[in-house]
């Protein structure tokens, strides 16, 4: 993304309310905002990573009086101390808008009625996706996860229109829809699906399924939450909406920017954000930019679908593994379905791959044929070989969260 003059005094200026809070009063000791004068100065500060945020818990990031937070939202801690991020009334009102910019920018109007699948309480998720849809004028359906049956029956007697969830859920939903035959009685026509990355095959599956368009949108708890970007009615990359973050790609391994095109990671600097101002924060978010004006018109930069988290990665007899990869390579062999699950082990000094996939083939010689050519492509694409399990269709686990699909039991 360029740097040019006008939003390098925009990062200058976050930079100096970032510098109200302890932590980065701490951080950047010594530094006054006018010291960036060019992109090179920028690219000299220190990353800010998730381990940082951890640190400063509970409040070390807030960068206001206390008495200005309206909100806090928090990361879920699965992985360390929770991350807490709190908000002004202008960083709920900044939020709202880009999330009601998201729906405008797949075609979601004020007269469409919008069910909240994703959580609430915490996590940014489902309040978020609220947020948006009362701005716009929508009504919104605040369901929140869970109680299948409850619901489809929502869904059918409120004539929902527009799915907001996550991929694992909103799969879920497609296959009671289909398995109860109730998709000519609802009124979906757009899905809008966010928190995990997903694969060709799986969109495809639920698109087919609800018989609906999916938008892509994209956030972290720690940049607002959901709704900072989504992809357009063209669909050919997400927008980011960069009125309110400054974003660079850069070589996880490294730091340093990357070449145009070339896959890396998100690095994003807040803008306007008054509660928990954040400069070069590393998202671990793998994706690509895409060059050149958009076919929808949108002046807004586009990045490609997320591949994977690069601390989502696993190395395998030396070869790094991204759910992502594993996706497109699945996508391409006939009768394999969305759903798999890749456990790894280490017995008697080797590294072993399972790799569970589910198919709508039946037969033991068939299945057998179909985990051979899994194997071969497996091996050819990705330079590992498994040990492939052919499953029936719904034998792996659903969730109405996130699904996990890599396991390393190694260690």
């Amino acid at each position: 993304m360029e740097l040019n003059d006008a939003m390098l005094e925009k990062i200058r200026a976050s930079i100096g309310a970032a510098k109200q809070g302890p932590f980065y009063k701490k951080r950047f000791a010594g530094l006054e905002p006018a010291d960036i004068k060019t992109k090179a100065d920028f690219e000299k500060l220190p990353f800010t990573g998730k381990e940082d945020l951890r640190d400063a818990y509970p409040l070390g990031l807030c960068a206001v009086d206390e008495d200005r937070i309206v909100r806090v939202h928090s990361s879920s801690g699965t992985t360390g101390a929770p991350v807490i991020i709190p908000y002004t009334q202008k960083d709920v009102n900044d939020w709202a808008l880009m999330f009601a910019r998201c729906y405008q920018t797949a075609g979601i109007t004020p007269k469409d009625r919008i069910q909240v699948t994703p959580g609430y309480g915490l996590w940014t998720a489902g309040i978020g996706f609220q947020l948006g849809a009362e701005l716009l004028g929508a009504m919104a359906i605040p369901m929140g996860p869970g109680n299948t049956d409850k619901q489809l029956k929502m869904m059918e007697d409120l004539r929902t229109t527009v799915l907001g969830a996550t991929s694992s859920y909103a799969l879920l939903l497609a296959e009671e829809i289909e398995k109860r035959g109730l998709r000519d009685r609802l009124c979906l026509r757009k899905g809008v699906i966010g928190s995990e990355r997903w694969g060709e095959k799986m969109r495809a599956r639920i698109a087919n399924e609800l018989g609906v368009e999916l938008y892509d949108i994209y956030g972290l708890t720690e940049v607002y939450g959901p709704g900072i970007g989504i992809n357009c009615t063209v669909q050919s990359g997400m927008h980011l909406w960069t009125d309110f973050f400054y974003y660079e790609i850069i070589n996880p391994a490294t730091g340093a920017l990357v070449k145009e095109g070339e896959t890396g990671e998100i690095v994003i600097t807040t803008l306007c954000k008054e509660g928990a101002p954040l400069i070069r924060y590393r998202t671990h978010d793998l994706t690509k930019e895409i060059p050149g004006p958009c076919p929808c018109g949108s002046p807004f930069p586009r990045i490609a679908a997320i591949l994977g988290r690069s601390d989502d990665m696993v190395k395998v007899k030396g070869t790094m593994i991204y759910p992502g990869r594993v996706d497109e390579v699945l996508s391409t062999i006939p009768g394999v379905s969305s759903e798999y699950q890749i456990q790894i082990d280490h017995l008697n000094g080797r590294d072993i791959l399972n790799l569970l996939f589910e198919t709508t083939i039946t037969g033991a010689e068939a299945r057998k044929a179909l985990e051979k050519t899994v194997e071969d492509v497996f091996k050819e694409k990705l330079n590992v070989t498994p040990k492939p399990h052919a499953v029936s269709m719904g034998e792996l686990p659903r969730s109405e969260k996130k699904s996990t699909r890599i396991f390393d039991n190694r260690y």
